[in-house]
């Protein structure tokens, strides 16, 4: 199976290497265009993958082509592989933020079979979740080979179309959310005395652990923090704390306003 991906930057570069790392696919047998050159002389040297010449060329040549390109020119680039579509009839996958598979399918003018992913940043490390959706021409076949890529850079969860907005948020603001508790708990230790490198690494691991919990046991959030709260003690003070000062309101609105702005857009 050959694996095409029309744009190589930071998502298909992330998406590229997790491939080559679970070994699925050998890196000669992925083919990468790009109209900004050096970003393919990249892949090719650190990934070993073969670049090729035009976006047509990607989609008479691949099993399975990814759309990796930016919303602003994935209509653009869907007509001009129209015809290597309709002559070879891959996979067609779009990782374009926003763009519907309605919008995908009418910009390649043809029937085609057309999945739609939503990965997120932590693809980088191998750590994403990632959703998908897909068009009625899609066979069991092609979600399972979507499957296989996507748990190459994280998890993975099938989604009607209608819930993608909700997904932006809950999957692709919400690293920035972690991100903010993080430091804030490293800031936190610096305050009280830590440096901030150690701060920093206790409390990244710490959210990492914890996240692996949740994912890996059977009991509900609410029940570990049960488990961590000893009666009289410290953790029970810092949750009351939290709640008082807003902690699960202040989540709830963040998520409420990047929906809002979603739907603005």
């Amino acid at each position: 199976m050959k694996i095409g991906f029309i744009g190589c930057g930071n998502m298909a570069s992330a998406i590229i290497k997790g491939i080559i790392s679970a070994e699925e696919i050998d890196s000669k047998d992925i083919l990468v265009f790009d109209t900004y050159s050096p970003a393919c002389e990249t892949a090719k040297n650190y990934f070993g993958v073969t670049v090729l010449n035009s976006e047509c060329e990607v989609a008479e040549k691949a099993d399975i082509v990814f759309l990796a390109v930016k919303p602003n020119v994935i209509s653009a680039v869907s007509k001009k592989i129209a015809d290597a579509v309709m002559e070879k009839q891959p996979l067609v996958v779009s990782i374009a933020a926003g763009k519907t598979l309605d919008f995908i399918e009418s910009s390649i003018g043809i029937e085609a079979r057309i999945i739609r992913v939503m990965p997120n940043i932590n693809a980088k490390v191998g750590e994403a979740i990632s959703a998908y959706c897909f068009n009625n021409s899609v066979v069991d076949e092609d979600k399972e080979n979507i499957e296989m890529l996507l748990n190459c850079i994280g998890k993975v969860i099938c989604l009607d179309e209608s819930s993608f907005p909700l997904f932006g948020v809950l999957g692709g603001c919400a690293p920035a959310y972690a991100y903010m508790f993080i430091d804030a708990l490293a800031r936190a230790g610096v305050k009280n005395g830590m440096k901030k490198d150690d701060a920093l690494k206790i409390a990244a691991q710490t959210v990492y652990g914890s996240a692996k919990m949740i994912l890996e046991s059977d009991e509900h959030p609410y029940k570990l923090i049960d488990n961590v709260c000893s009666p009289g003690g410290t953790t029970i003070e810092g949750v009351i704390s939290l709640q008082a000062d807003g902690f699960e309101s202040a989540v709830h609105n963040a998520v409420d306003k990047a929906l809002d702005k979603d739907k603005k857009l």
